[in-house]
């Protein structure tokens, strides 16, 4: 196998776990994290977390964190907003306006990585629409933040995940349909 398909087909299962994580998140958000303080307050606090083991294993996964810059970057914002978030948990609205000023780093981030993969990889069209929309929902998360009293945090981000699930269930389905088109071609 070579290395573009070795490629192709780690990030369809990369992609996959990705929007399946995020899946299960969003859905734990609704149903446990609705009833109960820490399982939210945990819920919050491990998105970020999650979101940088996923770049550090990916980055690490395609030549190392000095060969993909945006992932290294995004790896280390990642783990300071999970810290930021945990501080945090005492005012939704800090909250949330810590999840804004993530959303719009790790999307423009996210959006950096998915230009780089396009030539290689293709099918990253997904991933580019979902970084730029990260960077919109961060300010309007901020927005939020700033004029809403108690703004429904766990709710906001959990709409944000499934978006995001979306974008990489997409992205791993793309990915597969190209491989199959290619393979029959």
């Amino acid at each position: 196998m070579n290395q573009q398909s070795s490629q192709e087909r780690w990030l369809k299962q990369y992609y996959a776990l990705r929007a399946a994580f995020s899946v299960a998140w969003v859905i734990a958000a609704f149903t446990a994290g609705k009833f109960s303080w820490f399982v939210g307050a945990v819920l919050l606090v491990s998105y970020p977390a999650w979101d940088a083991v996923a770049n550090f294993i990916d980055a690490a996964r395609n030549g190392g964190l000095a060969l993909n810059r945006s992932q290294t970057i995004n790896f280390a914002v990642s783990l300071a907003t999970t810290l930021a978030v945990a501080l945090s948990l005492q005012s939704m609205q800090a909250v949330l306006g810590v999840f804004g000023a993530w959303a719009i780093v790790a999307g423009l981030l996210q959006l950096f990585t998915a230009v780089r993969r396009w030539k290689a990889n293709g099918g990253q069209w997904a991933m580019i629409l979902s970084g730029g929309q990260s960077a919109l929902a961060g300010g309007a998360f901020i927005f939020q933040a700033l004029h809403t009293p108690e703004p429904p945090a766990l709710a906001t981000v959990a709409g944000y995940a499934g978006v995001g699930a979306f974008y990489f269930l997409v992205s791993a389905v793309w990915l597969t349909v190209g491989a199959r088109r290619r393979k029959n071609a």
